[in-house]
Formats: structure tokens, C-alpha cells, sequence
């Protein structure tokens, strides 16, 4: 049994001491938060580095190690302003005086290396000052979106004043021996995933070493990595083109399983004031589920427990005997497998845990031996961070399930979004351009804020070979190549150009555009005008049938490639009449229509009245067909049939989650957009299986259940349900083509450049809907529906519309 009341003195002052600590504890975080979401005013990039990067003397700078610098000066006075530039390999967390103000770097890569400008004068006093940086680099066990040189940091003060604190030899070095990689074993779920974990021993931890008063005297004095030449240089700097990640404090809450020790008592002491005492000579588990999925840092807090062992495993969901998941709220009869964090005890009082980078859980496990002492957590809570997308967009209707779908679909976003955009939290945490272009459309209709997009475009470009091709993910180590993706980053680029008015930024990617473009008119077949083989990896989409790869995806000819060819085609064909490059629009809409002409003689069955996947015919896929519609390869007037036999038919190849996106998008332009709503079950189906967030395919689902790409309905709900879009480039006019289906009250607002777009639908007894339009100040547009067409202007407009 737990013996929660001990009733003597040292007990006693040990918990007034604690809540001491608490309290301290929450005002640093609060703190912090702030300090992470103060965008510098500093804007003018570093031209001169006269600062060095350092390292740690004798380790190699290549391995895995944790490592901790300070550096020490005085003030006069509290200066006003005391501006720095600071960047780490691979990664930094920079304090001053104690408080922590700035982690990065932003992810890139080696010749865009970023680098964070922060005005630190608010933390600054008279005297004595210390900056202090926990620098680390993951070797081998590196996450796959990581890219490095070698371990160093480098800190500059922006002006002359502030060039006393730039690295160097006055600074101080040590290594952290109290850390270990702790690498995740890939038997126990799929491999390909975000990297090593933390293993720590805190009897050889150097305790408060970021505190202004820690004893650096036996520290090292790090060693500076060789001047080299512009064209030489081991990382080419850049300044950080997005803001700082949110880190916002919430509690570990929801305790659901107690082994070893009585649970009610566990959960009586735990909702009283949030401290588990597990005694001595005691093997513990402790099982929390917080019902919906979290990207954080967890912290724990912690005292006594020498000769303790405390093992904390993150995991998505539970699985049964079977390795499946099922629903994902039930526990009973499933355990959890996942990658995990140890940390060893030393006995003190109001030590902190908290992994070196984030961790993404909803079931939360500890598995807890103690030895001769008994171990306290004083304080579990985790820290929230993510991109600082807003949610500046709001639906709702008279059908709750779809308030329900907008709100796990929005917690996917969010979660797959960083310091990149991610694929998934849990896995690979990689940026891949599929994904990502969807997560922008995302971005840009809840949130409005378009920087994580800007520079989603610039990392691909980025990661363009010579060949023209980008890679499938970027940043990444290595280089794969799926040429589809390719495909959709000159997607991305157009929708950045629908929905922002921003030409020079697009104008620059014109170049690497027609690259990409020639890259694959050069693999057409002559035989048939289709697309022909294609290297690398071929991926549509994860479809049961075909699992990744169409019929003609390797071999060549595939109508599904060679239509998106089209579609992209189409897309850069406006791109260059935009930029008034007449010759070249005229030139890549006459491929595209050559190659769609090919694709309709070569794959249209007049039996079926439907586009096979290739000239073979023995394979039908929603896939081909949509993009049929898409591309106008199906003539308009037809597109409604074609359109129904996609929704009809059984025996065509089905879109997972993913390719749902282009499904809609396919409903919508064959004029059957008040379907959509009719299209949602396997979202509600998954929010009845416990998700909080939507998941990379349906069940049997044994991978993510956080993948952007299923996020796809917050988008739609803005775009098809209230029928918000561009109708000009960068957004200067808007279209408003509502479906409705079955609903019968609808409002939704997003955000534009210029203000907030309002709508709102309220059906009456004649069947029509009563809609109400707002749109800011010096916007103007339509309003379409059923063949009605009526200009709108700035301002609040009402009319009866039909659908």
C-alpha cells in the first residue's frame, strides 16, 4: 500500500519547501512563454560573423553529447536594449541569468542555416550577468529531419556594446556526463522515426549550472572551429524567417491505470495536490491518458529517490494482444509500446526532468522501480509547443458532429506544424511536399498566417537537384525523391499566388518551376504522349489496392502521373501569364492539352465511360478519374457523370484520407459540391473510435494517429461548405459558391489580408437560405449559386439564394 502521510517534521518542511519550488517553477515558465513569443525587432541579417563557433575540447564534435556553456560579464548599467545573435548544431536552448529565453535553431540546412535574433536586455541587471546555453547534438541517433556539421554554438551582439558577450575563448565549456542516448528500439513499432531519446543520471549532472551563482571555475574553455573562407564555410547563416514555437504550460492529468500500488490512493493524493510518493523498495507503473493528443515537453518535477529508476514511455494510443489498436479510449486488456525517456534519481530535492526535444503522447506511462528511498514527483505537467498558428476562423452549424470534425482537424494541424511542417508528430516529423500542401491551404483559412508556407516553399526549393527534381522532404539528411511531390510544390506556389499578392516572392520561383516542368516533359512517351517511366518512387497514395504505386507508376504511362502532369501544367501556365510571360503560358497549356488529349485516347473506356490507369485498361481508380475532372481531360458537360460513377462504383480503386483532398476538389468543380457533407463518415467514424486526432489511413491503422493530410475537412468547411475562395491573384476579389447540403444553419469566418470574411446561412420554409455576407474594407467579389450570380461589394450585404 501507498503511505501517503508522513506526519513528521522532515516530511513536513520537505513539502513547504516543494510548493516553494512550485510556485517558482510557474513563474519561470510563464515567463519563458512570453519571452518565446517576442518577435525581435531586429531585422537587418548579420553581414559579419565576428564571433567563433565553439565546441567542446577533446570529444568528438560529430557524436552524441550534451554539453553546457556560461558566459560571465558585468554591467554598469541596465541597458535599454542588448540585442545577440545566437544559433547552435544541432541544437541550443540559450539562458540568461537563469531564465530561459530562446531555443533553436529553426530547422534547415547546411547552407541555410538559421540563426535567432532576441533582445535580451529585459533579463539584464547591474553587475553580474551570465548567459548560459545547454547545447546537444544526437549522432547517429539523430532524427531523420536533422541536418549538422558538427557540434557548436555561436552567439554575436548585434552592436558594439554588445560584442563583449560574443563566443569565444571567454567563454566556458563542460561536458554533461549525466546524459546518455537512449535509442528507440524499432521492434517495437515501425521504424523511420524521430530519433534517440534521453537516458539521464543525475548524481553526474552539474545541478544549476544556467544559475547566475553556479562555480564555473573547473569548466573548460571550448575550442573554435577554424576561420574558414566565404565558400569554405561548414554552415552558411541566415536569419530565422518564422517566429518563435509557443511553449505554453498544461498539466498531466487523467490518471488510468495504477499497477504495483493501490490506484484510488495514487489518484486521491495525485487530485489533491498533485504529488505521487511512491516508498521505497517499490516496482510502480502509472498509466495517464489526457484523452486527446499533445505535441510537449514533459516536466517533472522530483525529489529523493536515490538508487531510483523512472522510465516515462510516450505513446499515441494502447495496443492488444494482436498489435492492434482499436478504440482508441479503451485500455483494458492493451499495453502500451512506444519510444521512451529513463532518468535516474540522485536524492536531492526539486530536481527537473524535462527531454531534450519535444515528445508527442496522449497515453503517458511511468514505470517506476525505487531502492533504499522513497521517490516524490512533486510536479507532472507538460509543456505545449507548436508553430503559433492562431485560430482566427470559425464554422459552426446546426450539426454538432462537424464542430467535433473542425475541432480534431485543427488539433491535427497544429500538432504537425513546428519549426516545419510536419508529416506526423510521433514518427518521422518530416516536411514531405504532399503533405504540406494541403497543411498550407490549412494554414492559410484558419489561421491566415502564411510565413510557415513561405518558407515550406523556399525549403524545397532548397533541396532542388541539379536535374530539377526537389526532394520528397526537406530539411532531411540523405536524398529521396518521389516526383509527384515535386509536382505539388509548383501546386503550392500557385495557391500561394491565389491567395497572397506577393509577385516578387513567387517571380523567384519561376526558374525552378519550368525546371521541374522540363524535367518530366523529357520522359514522355513518344508512343502514346503520356508520361513515360519514371525513377524513384512514384508514391499516389497509400490506396489498399495499389499501396502507393498505380498501375504505369514504374513501368510508365500511368494516367493518374500523367494527369497530374496536366494539372500542373495548367497551374504554371497561369503562373506565367501572371508574370506576363505571354509565350511560355501558351507553350505549357499546349503540352498540357497534348499530353490530356493522349491520356483520354490512350485510357477512356467508352463501356465503362470512365479513365482506366493505364492504356492496358484492366484497372479503375477514383484516382485517374478525378483528375479527369480536375483537368478537364472529361469534357465539362460530362463531369457530373463521371463524377457520380465515382461515388457510385465499388469496384474502383478507393482515395485513402489523403487523396480525399482531390476528391473534394473534384466533387466541387463538377458542380456537385452539396455532396460533401455526405463524404464525412470515416471522420466521424474515427471520432467514434476514440481519435483526437485524425490518422495517416483507416483502421487497421498501425501507424500515425496525427497525420496532417487527414486534416483536410477545416479546410473544406470554410472552401466547400461556405464556399469561401480566390477569384483573382493574391486574393484582391473573392468567389462565394455555398454548399449547404443538408444543413440548415451555417456560419463561418476567415481570415484575409485585408480583414475577416463572414458568412452565414439559415434555411427557410421555401427551401431557400437567407445568406448573410460581410467582407472588409476594400474588398469586392460574387456570390454564385444555382446559375445566380451577384456582385459584392465591402461591407454587409443579405439575399435569398437556392441551392
Amino acid at each position: 500500500m501507498l503511505n501517503i502521510c508522513h506526519k513528521n517534521n522532515r516530511v513536513n518542511a520537505y513539502f513547504l519547501i516543494k510548493r516553494c519550488l512550485v510556485v517558482l517553477f510557474i513563474f519561470t515558465l510563464v515567463y519563458q512563454a512570453k519571452a518565446q513569443m517576442k518577435d525581435s525587432k531586429i531585422t537587418t541579417p548579420v553581414t559579419t560573423w565576428n564571433a567563433d563557433w565553439i565546441g567542446c575540447p577533446g570529444v568528438n564534435l560529430k557524436e552524441y553529447g550534451v554539453y553546457h556553456l556560461r558566459k560571465t560579464f558585468e554591467l554598469a548599467a541596465k541597458p535599454g536594449t542588448f540585442v545577440v545573435h545566437v544559433s547552435g548544431d544541432q541544437r541550443y536552448r540559450l539562458f540568461v541569468n537563469g531564465t530561459p529565453v530562446c531555443f533553436g535553431p529553426a530547422r534547415g540546412d547546411l547552407r541555410n542555416w538559421n540563426y535567432e535574433t532576441i533582445d535580451i536586455a529585459p533579463w539584464l541587471k547591474v553587475g553580474k550577468n551570465v548567459l548560459a546555453a545547454q547545447l546537444w547534438h544526437m549522432g547517429g541517433g539523430a532524427p531523420a529531419a536533422q541536418v549538422s556539421a558538427q557540434t557548436g554554438f555561436i552567439l554575436q551582439g548585434n552592436g558594439d556594446n554588445e560584442q563583449l558577450v560574443n563566443t569565444g575563448s571567454t567563454w566556458r565549456i563542460i561536458k554533461n556526463e549525466g546524459y546518455f542516448a537512449e535509442p528507440f528500439p524499432a521492434s517495437r513499432l515501425a521504424s523511420y522515426i524521430v530519433g534517440s531519446c534521453d537516458s539521464v543520471i543525475f548524481k553526474n549532472y552539474p545541478l544549476n549550472w544556467q544559475n547566475p551563482d553556479y562555480d564555473d571555475k573547473n569548466w573548460l574553455t571550448p575550442v573554435s572551429e577554424a576561420k574558414a573562407r566565404y565558400y569554405t564555410e561548414k554552415r552558411i547563416l541566415k536569419p530565422r524567417a518564422i517566429p518563435m514555437m509557443e511553449e505554453t504550460p498544461e498539466p498531466i492529468t487523467g490518471i488510468a491505470r495504477v499497477q504495483g500500488m493501490d490506484q484510488a490512493t495514487i489518484v486521491k493524493a495525485f487530485d489533491s495536490n498533485g504529488t505521487v510518493y511512491i516508498p521505497a523498495n517499490t516496482t510502480a507503473t502509472i498509466l495517464f491518458d489526457r484523452e486527446t493528443l499533445t505535441t510537449a515537453y514533459p516536466e517533472i518535477t522530483f525529489s529523493q529517490g536515490s538508487d531510483s529508476k523512472v522510465k516515462i514511455t510516450y505513446a499515441e494510443s494502447l495496443f492488444d494482444s494482436k498489435g492492434l489498436k482499436g478504440n482508441r479510449n479503451e485500455i483494458a486488456g492493451k499495453s502500451i509500446k512506444g519510444y521512451y525517456d529513463v532518468f535516474m534519481p540522485d536524492g536531492g530535492t526539486g530536481r527537473l526532468f524535462r527531454p531534450l526535444w519535444t515528445r508527442t503522447f496522449r497515453y503517458l506511462q511511468f514505470d517506476i522501480t525505487t531502492g533504499s528511498q522513497p521517490l516524490v514527483l512533486d510536479r507532472l505537467q507538460s509543456v505545449f509547443t507548436a508553430y503559433p498558428f492562431k485560430e482566427n476562423a470559425v464554422f459552426t452549424s446546426n450539426d454538432k458532429s462537424l464542430t467535433d470534425i473542425w475541432t480534431a482537424s485543427w488539433r491535427t494541424a497544429r500538432l504537425c506544424a513546428n519549426e516545419t511542417y510536419m508529416d506526423c508528430p510521433y514518427y518521422e516529423q518530416l516536411q514531405y511536399v504532399g503533405d504540406t500542401r494541403i497543411q498550407a491551404l490549412i494554414s492559410l483559412y484558419v489561421s491566415g498566417d502564411d510565413r510557415l508556407m513561405r518558407n515550406a516553399i523556399e525549403q524545397f526549393h532548397q533541396s532542388q537537384i541539379p536535374d530539377g527534381l526537389t526532394m520528397d522532404a526537406y530539411p532531411a539528411g540523405g536524398g529521396k525523391f518521389i516526383p509527384p511531390f515535386s509536382l505539388f510544390w509548383i501546386s503550392m506556389l500557385h495557391d500561394y499566388s491565389r491567395y497572397r499578392d506577393d509577385y516578387p516572392f513567387v517571380d523567384r520561383y519561376l526558374v525552378p518551376m519550368e525546371a521541374i516542368l522540363q524535367w518530366f516533359q523529357h520522359r514522355i512517351d513518344p508512343r502514346t504522349g503520356m508520361l513515360g517511366q519514371l525513377p524513384f518512387w512514384n508514391f499516389v497514395d497509400w490506396s489498399f489496392t495499389f499501396k502507393g504505386i498505380p498501375p504505369g507508376g514504374m513501368d510508365g504511362n500511368s494516367a493518374i502521373l500523367s494527369l497530374q502532369y496536366v494539372y500542373t501544367l495548367q497551374q504554371a501556365a497561369q503562373l506565367y501569364a501572371q508574370a506576363g510571360q505571354a509565350q511560355k503560358a501558351a507553350q505549357y497549356s499546349k503540352l498540357a492539352l497534348q499530353i490530356r488529349q493522349a491520356v483520354y485516347r490512350n485510357c477512356y473506356d467508352a463501356g465503362k465511360k470512365l479513365l482506366a490507369d493505364s492504356p492496358e485498361k484492366r484497372s479503375f481508380s477514383q484516382h485517374a478519374n478525378i483528375w479527369s475532372i480536375l483537368t478537364d481531360c472529361i469534357p465539362g458537360k460530362d463531369q457530373p457523370a463521371t463524377m457520380q460513377q465515382i461515388i457510385a462504383d465499388r469496384s474502383l480503386i478507393g482515395t485513402s484520407l489523403y487523396y480525399r483532398f482531390y476528391y473534394a476538389r473534384a466533387l466541387k468543380k463538377a458542380g456537385m459540391g452539396n455532396l460533401y457533407i455526405s463524404t464525412l463518415q470515416p471522420w466521424k467514424d474515427m471520432l467514434a473510435q476514440g481519435f483526437s486526432t485524425f490518422p495517416e489511413t483507416l483502421e487497421p491503422n498501425v501507424r500515425s494517429d496525427c497525420h496532417a493530410w487527414s486534416a483536410s475537412p477545416c479546410y473544406d468547411f470554410l472552401s466547400t461548405i461556405c464556399g469561401i475562395d480566390t477569384d483573382a491573384p493574391g486574393f484582391n476579389k473573392v468567389l462565394i459558391a455555398p454548399n449547404p447540403g443538408s444543413l440548415t444553419d451555417i456560419s463561418g469566418t476567415m481570415p484575409h489580408p485585408k480583414g475577416q470574411i463572414k458568412v452565414s446561412y439559415k434555411k427557410q420554409p421555401d427551401g431557400g437560405y437567407l445568406a448573410k455576407v460581410e467582407l472588409p474594407p476594400n474588398l469586392t467579389g460574387r456570390f454564385v449559386a444555382k446559375g445566380k450570380v451577384i456582385a459584392l461589394k465591402a461591407g454587409i450585404q443579405t439575399f435569398t439564394f437556392y441551392k
